[in-house]
Parts: structure tokens; C-alpha cells; sequence
């Protein structure tokens, strides 16, 4: 296996890496997301501790795919690859503030055990609250704004089919819209609308993942690279042919 191979293996790994971990870590947090007295109740610690660690090893999966493929995508538009990278080190940060809120309910609930006071059951609120809005700007905010990025880089540069990446063409806008509505209360982000929205964007970098591990990029680096240096090549020739 070459490197473009692997590099495209890697980084489809990690796309699917997202996605599972993703979801996992939300269906983990329910009961601390959806219990307004679990700060001071019995609690589900262990199951919120490992929706924590799926989120961290989503926070590292978003990361990974960004520097996995910048050194790819630089050779079709260095500025859109770099923005691409800094959006998704960025993505990334605010996914783990949404964890340490999340966290913070869990030890508060352990240290604090027993004690109702309704000032704990308004800071576990806040601190709840903070998730969600990390919630809304990391994974549709600047996730659409990246796949939108990542989108166009693949469309110009045909790494992978063009109707793949019409399908982030498409989902990162809508995702983007879609929370716009959510940020002025058109409808809640976990809801019918909400998750129809977010159906292309799925689809982008589930297909994107799949045909990266199965086919690999259309067009590697390492042939770009052949291109670019042909004409310094024949150069060389016709100065050696003249001597």
C-alpha cells in the first residue's frame, strides 16, 4: 500500500470514527441532557463519564481527518486546505468545552451528593445549557461551514466522484441554515426538521468515508506532483540533448 492509499484509508477511518463516536456520546448523555434534577439525584455516572470519552475520541477523530488530508488538499488550494484545518482544530475546541460542561454536572453531583439545594439544580441547568449551544456551533455551525470547504476541494480537485462531494455541497449550507433556525427558535435541534437537515451532511462523509478505505483518491498526490515536475523534466532532456 502506498501512501496516498494509506493516507486515504486513514483518514476515511477516522470519518466513520466521527460519526460513531458522535452518536454514541450523545445517546450516552441523555440522562444528564434530558434530567434537570441530575445534579442532585442518584445519577448514571459511569454512562455520562463514557459519552465523555467517545466525545474525546470524537474530538480527536475531527482533528485527525483535517491534518490526515491537509497535506493532500494543499496541492489543490492551500488556502481552502488551511481554512479546512483551522476550522476543524476549531470544531474540535468547542466540542471539548461541551464535554468539560457535561463533566462538571457529573462532579458536582459526586461531591455535592445529598445535598438539595436549588441553586446546584440552576448551575447543572447552566452547565447543561453551555453543552447544548457547543452543541449547535461545533457540529452544524462549523461543520457545515467545513464540509462545505472540504466539499469544494474535492469537487475542483476530483479526488473522489463528483457526486460525492455534491452531497457536502449541498449538506453544509442546509446544515448551516438549519441551525440557524434552531438559533432563533424556529424548531429544537433534536427534532424531525432538525434531523432532515442533517441527512445530506451525513451521507457526504459516510459516502466520502466508504469510498476513501474501498477506492482510495481519484487522482494522488504523488501523480500531481509527476504532472508539475514534467515540464522541468523536459527541460533538463532538451539541455542534455543540445550538449
Amino acid at each position: 500500500m502506498n501512501s496516498m492509499r494509506a493516507t486515504a484509508v486513514v483518514a476515511g477511518v477516522l470519518f466513520v470514527v466521527t460519526e460513531v463516536a458522535a452518536i454514541a456520546g450523545l445517546a450516552l448523555y441523555r440522562p444528564v441532557l434530558n434530567d434537570v434534577n441530575y445534579i442532585v439525584g442518584a445519577g448514571t455516572d459511569g454512562r455520562v463519564l463514557a459519552g465523555g470519552l467517545c466525545e474525546l475520541i470524537l474530538v480527536v477523530a475531527v482533528i485527525g481527518t483535517a491534518t490526515t488530508l491537509y497535506p493532500v488538499l494543499e496541492r489543490h488550494g492551500k488556502s481552502l486546505a488551511l481554512g479546512y484545518l483551522c476550522g476543524r482544530l476549531l470544531e474540535g475546541a468547542v466540542i471539548a468545552v461541551g464535554i468539560v460542561s457535561v463533566l462538571s454536572v457529573v462532579t458536582l453531583r459526586q461531591n455535592l451528593a445529598g445535598i438539595e439545594n436549588p441553586t446546584l439544580i440552576t448551575v447543572g441547568k447552566s452547565l447543561v445549557a453551555i453543552h447544548d449551544w457547543t452543541f449547535l456551533l461545533g457540529p452544524n455551525f462549523i461543520l457545515g461551514a467545513n464540509s462545505l470547504l472540504l466539499a469544494a476541494l474535492m469537487y475542483r480537485s476530483r479526488l473522489v466522484p463528483r457526486p460525492i462531494a455534491v452531497l457536502g455541497l449541498i449538506g453544509g449550507p442546509l446544515i448551516c441554515a438549519s441551525a440557524t433556525a434552531v438559533l432563533f427558535g424556529r424548531y429544537d435541534q433534536l427534532s424531525p426538521w432538525g434531523s432532515i437537515a442533517a441527512l445530506p451532511i451525513f451521507a457526504w462523509e459516510v459516502s466520502l468515508a466508504v469510498y476513501l478505505i474501498v477506492k482510495g483518491f481519484e487522482q494522488s498526490a504523488d501523480d500531481i506532483v509527476s504532472v508539475e515536475r514534467q515540464p522541468e523534466t523536459s527541460l533538463v532532456r532538451a539541455q542534455y540533448s543540445n550538449r
